[in-house]
């Protein structure tokens, strides 16, 4: 049950929510209501000036549980001779957003604009980070009117936002192939100096002299996690990427169908009907291939002396993600892959100009904002799919921390 109701604000009650209320109500002028799914939705569009009572409730009739939304309208008075009316509308079916409406500019008003409704757009859940998902979802639709397939729009945008951070990728490189060539110097200094303060001060001049910088942080990092998690919002929410792509994928916002286990699809077997582990039975080929792309990247970017966690995880995280890609939308898994297809080519374009492999040594590494993990945060600025696993591992290692009892 959703609803924006004036100075409430969006209201949103789960069934579990309303069934432990029973019934909720509220005092309102200029709102909407009703009930809605993840596509579909009813909801009841009163005059904007009509002065209400809205209810949300939950009872059962038997057996059956019934939810409801309604209202009842302040009385009106009617003189002698006179007439009075009330109007009101009902909003049955799909949630398109071009019917609904988008409260953004340059966008369809739809029914949010011609009929003057407030907010009437938040019937489509947009989430936390609507300041992105309206516009990337505008910009998707934009691109699928001038192109007509979705999954291309995907792949076009995908370019787009690799030429926004493509800045910062050179400077990363062209900082870590710096870095490389001082290496006799900088393991010089190390070996002069008896004291690695003064060590790290001098590491420091020598970078200032031949303009080396530190690689790019985590800032732009956690910019493209925000335009993967609006574009992986998108998929689960608007009825309209439920597009074709090419070939075996015929919803974007579904999981691959493809399945490696029967070479996807040339033996005639279908491996989830297996008892108990059918379900484990499915890896997809594009979630196959956003492995690889990764695995390539991750060849050429080498980690320095990591702990036995962290080398373990360096080693598996092709296979990590690949499992994670699994059960996504189709259309994340494509944009993961070709922003790694992406950035392989920029990267052997880079090597090929300058004969390095990004990596940096130890003696480099004293001295950058991450330490030692520092090329992994550059692997992450190339690879997307890896930013949704390092939030993991970091909230994992956090909880497995032995707790300890004050006082």
């Amino acid at each position: 049950m959703v609803g924006f109701l004036a100075d409430e604000g969006l209201q949103e009650y789960s069934y579990k929510k309303i069934d432990d209320a029973k019934a909720v109500s509220f005092k309102v002028t200029n709102g909407w209501f009703g009930i809605t799914d993840q596509y579909w939705a009813t909801a009841l569009l009163p005059d904007t000036d009509a002065r209400m009572l809205v209810r949300f409730s939950s009872n059962l009739a038997g057996a059956t549980r019934l939810y409801q939304t309604d209202y009842v309208q302040d009385p009106q008075t009617i003189a002698v001779g006179a007439t009075g009316s009330a109007n009101a509308r009902l909003f049955a079916g799909a949630k398109e957003a071009n019917v609904v409406g988008v409260n953004f500019p340059g966008a369809s008003g739809g029914y949010n604009r011609q009929f003057s409704l407030n907010h009437f757009d938040l019937l489509i859940d947009w989430g936390c980070f609507y300041f992105l998902t309206k516009p990337i979802f505008l910009a998707l639709g934009w691109l699928f009117h001038l192109i007509g397939n979705f999954g291309v729009a995907i792949l076009v945008f995908t370019a787009i936002i690799k030429l926004i951070f493509l800045p910062f990728a050179n400077q990363s490189y062209r900082s870590m192939i710096k870095m490389q060539h001082l290496q006799p110097e900088i393991a010089a200094i190390r070996e002069r100096a008896n004291d690695p303060e003064q060590a790290n001060r001098d590491v420091l001049e020598l970078y200032k002299r031949e303009n080396v910088t530190a690689p790019s942080g985590c800032l732009p990092i956690l910019v493209q996690f925000l335009i993967f998690f609006a574009l992986y919002k998108i998929l689960i929410v608007t009825i309209e990427v439920h597009a074709p792509f090419f070939g075996w994928v015929s919803d974007l916002a579904a999981p691959d169908p493809a399945n490696l286990f029967n070479v996807f699809g040339l033996i005639p077997f279908d491996p989830s009907a297996v008892p108990v582990f059918g379900d484990y039975l499915h890896i997809g080929a594009w979630p196959v291939m956003l492995g690889l792309t990764l695995w390539v990247l991750q060849r050429k970017i080498t980690p320095i002396k990591l702990g036995s966690f962290r080398r373990i995880v360096y080693a598996t995280l092709p296979f990590i993600v690949v499992y994670g890609a699994n059960g996504m939308a189709a259309g994340a898994v494509i944009y993961l892959a070709f922003y790694n297809l992406l950035s392989i080519f920029h990267q052997l374009l880079l090597m090929k100009k300058d004969g390095a492999t990004g990596n940096i040594s130890e003696y480099s590494a004293a001295i950058l904002p991450y330490g030692k993990i520092q090329p992994i945060v550059f692997l992450m600025m190339l690879a997307p799919s890896l930013q949704s696993v390092f939030m993991f591992l970091v909230f994992w290692r956090r909880s497995r921390k032995p707790k300890t009892e004050s006082g």
